[in-house]
């Protein structure tokens, strides 16, 4: 039975994550900060598919947590098979109006907790020669101009460095790829401040349908995934316009939104 780690796996898409790689029958490692939701979580799971859920507490924003993910990614004992790099938060406040501590926490998480944990995972993985590793990023870093320059700036990181290191890793038996949803019905949203509903319906995309596409574009040895037909045009056009266009564009439609 193999196993998959999965951080950010009480909610949302690391949710959907952890109960499609369930029925597949893995073996599941659940990360997050919240030891109660995640024994809850852990429970759900096991009762529902009959898999072994093993849950990890850990704050990816800090040295320990990061360390105690690492090492059960490296751990040569009980090989891990899937990392899904899912954790992560938006911000309220623009860069310059919040916290800067806030500021440093979100890029601790979105950016050197994935840097981290998939040099934790891939030594194991090149030695057996098989594995993945599956970044959750957005389409939020193809384009500038968002509510959350932070948030943009980081995900461009997470695409670019996942879309290069699948690439290198050609024909190793380790695929790295990275998933680009758009706004996915979760949690993340209110917790960064955004109203939903006023979110036009026809961007919303459904987290179990955005995991099933990822894990597809992921096995057919894709580098980079974007469900939804609406994103893959967005994404099509920051490639072939003017960056100055796509940034006037990205501009107009932010203002409209929460």
């Amino acid at each position: 039975m193999p196993t998959a780690v999965i951080t950010g796996a009480t909610a949302g898409i690391g949710a959907a994550f952890a109960r499609r790689l369930a029925a597949e029958r893995y073996t599941l490692v659940l990360v997050a900060r919240d030891q109660e939701r995640l024994t809850r979580v852990a429970d759900d799971l096991h009762q529902q598919f009959g898999v072994p859920v093993e849950t990890l507490p850990a704050d990816l924003a800090t040295d320990k947590g990061c360390a105690v993910v690492e090492a059960r990614l490296a751990d040569p004992a009980a090989p891990v098979d899937m990392l899904v790099n899912n954790a992560g938060f938006g911000l309220a406040a623009p860069f310059w109006q919040g916290p800067v501590d806030d500021a440093d926490r979100q890029l601790q998480v979105l950016v050197r907790a994935v840097l981290r944990l998939t040099h934790a995972a891939l030594g194991g993985m090149l030695e057996r020669r098989s594995g993945d590793v599956l970044n959750v990023s957005s389409v939020a870093g193809f384009t500038t101009g968002g509510r959350d320059a932070i948030y943009t700036a980081c995900k461009a990181w997470v695409t670019s460095f996942s879309e290069s290191l699948g690439l290198q890793l050609a024909g190793t038996g380790v695929h790295v790829s990275a998933l680009c949803p758009g706004f996915t019905r979760t949690e993340f949203h209110a917790r960064a401040g955004m109203d939903p509903d006023k979110i036009p319906e026809r961007l919303w995309l459904d987290a179990d349908a955005v995991v099933a596409t990822g894990l597809r574009d992921h096995r057919r040895g894709r580098t980079v995934s974007i469900p939804g037909a609406q994103y893959k045009a967005l994404v099509a056009a920051t490639r072939l316009v003017p960056r100055r266009a796509v940034q006037a564009v990205t501009t107009a439609v932010r203002r409209r939104l929460p």
